[in-house]
């Protein structure tokens, strides 16, 4: 329809919005990304979903170690279905964040700089997120098959027996995410409920 047409002035402001890193990334990197950016991620990341996030928390308290160094890393929130033949994985998309929102914030003030779900935050996390200069990424719900296609190889490597909710280090190559909470706090979700209410 002609009213929704993109002048090139937003065509151009929304090409801006599209960001390529790789990961692990840091601080400065973070403070780049702005609540509504489409971010293509390439590099390692690490699975963990409620499971895995359970034992790393009792690991915490008994003063052990980590399956992996947390510091700038970023965990995806996700359990992957068996993998076909020829790829490294099978689908593989986002769970719900909140899940993990009672963990989130500890592993944040270790160094863990983003994390990618679907779903709200608590303000618990939101706080954790702005206080660590950390990132909440979104992966697109429903979309497992096409984010599959992201992912280069996945190996498991800690907490086997939890079958897809073992911890899983992936090599992706421009995994596509849309950043919800930056590091100032700002919330895509509010954002956007507040300017859908300001359309006329």
């Amino acid at each position: 329809m002609a009213g929704h047409d993109i002048n090139p002035a937003e065509n151009k402001m929304r090409e801006s919005m599209d960001r390529y890193i790789e990961a692990p990334f840091d601080e400065g990197i973070v403070k780049q990304l702005k609540s509504g950016d489409y971010v293509y991620i390439t590099g390692t990341i690490y699975t963990a979903r409620d499971a895995a996030h359970k034992r790393m928390y009792e690991a915490l308290k008994q003063g052990t170690e980590l399956p992996f160094p947390i510091k700038n890393q970023v965990i995806y929130y996700m359990g992957p279905s068996p993998a076909r033949e020829g790829r490294p994985i099978g689908s593989a998309g986002p769970t719900t964040a909140s899940r993990m929102d009672k963990y989130a914030p500890e592993l944040l003030d270790l160094g863990l700089r983003g994390m990618i779900g679907k779903g709200k935050r608590t303000n618990e996390v939101r706080e954790a997120i702005m206080r660590n200069k950390a990132v909440y990424f979104a992966a697109v719900g429903g979309a497992g098959a096409l984010l599959s296609k992201a992912i280069i190889s996945s190996e498991v490597i800690a907490y086997g027996d939890l079958g897809t909710e073992a911890v899983r280090k992936l090599q992706v190559k421009d995994f596509p995410v849309i950043v919800v909470i930056d590091s100032e706090g700002n919330n895509l979700y509010e954002t956007a409920i507040e300017a859908y209410r300001e359309e006329p």
